[in-house]
């Protein structure tokens, strides 16, 4: 994971990383519920079974449909009320001569702070 002698190299692993992760998270999860869905929670082996009731068409229904709904309800969210979940400081308009408050200097930087504000 880490880089040789430069930081350049290992910043880029660590953002590749984290950028595919969710992606192959999102995937498996995926591939769980379709082989899930195919085989049924308590048949591990996916031996058939004429007795039973098709485990599949039921629940990827329901999944479907729980997905369309919380879809359709983010979706009115952020249509109607796009604001309702935003932060107000967002809306405070730029001042460059001013460090936003969000921001806190770090204390080995202060020399530094002083030199520049004396200038």
């Amino acid at each position: 994971i880490w880089g040789g002698f430069s930081v350049d190299a290992t910043l880029t692993r660590f953002f590749t990383f984290h950028f595919l992760l969710p992606f192959i998270v999102a995937a498996m999860t995926i591939l769980h519920l379709l082989f899930l869905h195919e085989t049924g929670s308590n048949n591990p082996l996916g031996l058939n079974s004429d007795a039973e009731i098709p485990f599949h068409p039921y629940f990827t229904y329901k999944d479907l449909l729980g997905f369309a709904i919380l879809i359709i309800c983010l979706t009115i969210l952020a249509l109607f009320s796009p604001n309702l979940l935003g932060d107000p400081n967002n809306f405070t308009p730029a001042n460059p001569l001013v460090t936003p408050p969000h921001i806190k200097p770090e204390w080995y930087f202060l020399f530094a702070y002083a030199i520049l504000r004396s200038i």
